[in-house]
């Protein structure tokens, strides 16, 4: 990873923490997303003391597609290449939590978990392509429940949980479209469920007791980042460091269109 160029996002805690931590002491150029500036100023110093090099901080709150693309723009105006991406930023929440709506009208778990990888990713495909190869690596999760395409994000009966699990069945989904795009150019695309309930804040939060630690996960994520084997490997589904097959609405390729309209179609209302 020495001189590679390396964005994290959601990197101050949990996983991204552990993958900061670990992508810095390889010598990689790391650009650290978060939206505590305290918060990412102690895990850049934490970098730092283990990598001599400290990493860029961006701050931004990915539940605005206007931040989003804040965070896009800032980082091509700071860097020529991007060697690998990382979809890490989510947010899940108490059992108990109720339903949100983001500044741009959207519900707060689809996007976070969905709207805002699907949009980043976006943005920087052209400086993804001129850094080829490279990779985009998204975090999603074993837990994954059907898209209604009519209503994807329902209003009544509101569960955290399907919530949460929809949304990552969405960056999987996305994560198959963008690797037929990029089909050729070089740039990988792929999602994992690192490990089942890591010890993060977000679990913790929810009341579960954890069952595996960040270290298994960030193991797992890393293999997809920097593993030579899989330079070649794209628009596929990990489960742990092993290949799996997600829910069967990721493999129907008209949902998966759709979905993406879907996306579109909430991007362009919040963005232009």
């Amino acid at each position: 990873m020495v001189d590679r160029t390396v964005l994290v996002t959601g990197g101050t805690d949990g996983l991204g923490r552990e993958l900061a931590v670990r992508l810095g002491a390889a010598g990689a150029r790391l650009i650290l997303h978060g939206r505590n500036a305290d918060r990412a100023a102690a895990v850049a110093a934490e970098v730092a003391a283990a990598s001599g090099h400290t990493p860029e901080i961006i701050l931004a709150d990915l539940s605005r597609l206007a931040e989003v693309d804040r965070l896009a723009d800032e980082i091509i105006a700071r860097t020529s290449r991007l060697d690998v991406l990382v979809n890490n930023a989510g947010t899940g929440g108490r059992p108990d939590r109720k339903r949100e709506l983001t500044a741009d009208g959207n519900e707060l778990l689809w996007a976070v978990n969905h709207l805002a990888p699907y949009r980043l990713t976006r943005r920087l495909l052209p400086l993804l392509r001129t850094s080829s190869p490279a990779r985009v690596v998204n975090v999603a999760s074993a837990g994954q429940q059907e898209i209604d395409l009519d209503e994807p994000t329902p209003e009544h009966d509101f569960d955290v949980y399907p919530a949460y699990c929809r949304a990552k069945l969405a960056m999987i989904m996305a994560t198959i479209e963008y690797a037929e795009e990029l089909d050729g150019t070089g740039v990988t695309v792929n999602a994992l469920h690192p490990a089942t309930l890591m010890a993060t804040t977000m679990v913790l939060e929810s009341g579960v007791t954890p069952i595996s630690t960040v270290a298994e996960g960030a193991d797992a994520t890393l293999r997809l980042i920097c593993d030579p084997v899989l330079s070649q490997t794209t628009g596929r589904y990990f489960d742990g460091t092993g290949q799996s097959r997600p829910h069967s609405q990721a493999m129907d390729p008209r949902a998966r269109r759709r979905l993406l309209e879907i996306s579109d179609d909430a991007v362009t209302a919040a963005v232009g």
